[in-house]
């Protein structure tokens, strides 16, 4: 198989799973990584056009720390194995933004980990990796 794997992490022990899970995956097969990371981000804020300007800013500022300390690193790293790797940072909603990228990139699977959220958060606002599951149009694998 070649083609194109996609992984989220966002830090946590079960993303850093997910993301050697899916490294193995991808070298076994051939395949692409793109490791993804998502800075989450609601479009939905009302604010002035000069808190806007301040805002996006801020935003590019994000984009840009988290691909020099998160993803980088984790391209170097998995470079180094022999693993075909890139990473990308993007802003939103963690499960709708891997899902669209997904899609854009056309995947044969999506890696997540299972992260241990409270069961408070989780029934007030919803796990990421049980959205995923529920909107992606390809595989999802939940790395416990």
């Amino acid at each position: 198989m070649s083609g194109t794997l996609l992984v989220g992490t966002d830090g946590s022990d079960g993303g850093g799973r997910a993301l050697a899970y899916a490294a193995e995956q991808a070298k076994k097969t051939g395949a692409e990584l793109v490791i993804a990371y998502v800075i989450e981000w609601s479009p939905y804020t009302f604010s002035t056009p000069s808190e806007n300007e301040v805002r996006h800013k801020r935003r590019e500022e994000e984009i840009e720390r988290a691909q020099a300390d998160v993803i980088d690193p984790l391209v170097e790293k998995y470079s180094e194995q022999g693993v075909d790797v890139r990473g990308v940072v993007r802003h939103g909603h963690a499960a709708e933004v891997l899902d669209a990228l997904g899609n854009e990139l056309q995947v044969q699977g999506i890696y997540v980990g299972r992260r241990g959220s409270s069961r408070l958060a989780a029934l007030l606002f919803g796990s990421v990796t049980a959205s995923l599951v529920q909107i992606a149009d390809c595989p999802v694998t939940v790395v416990p």
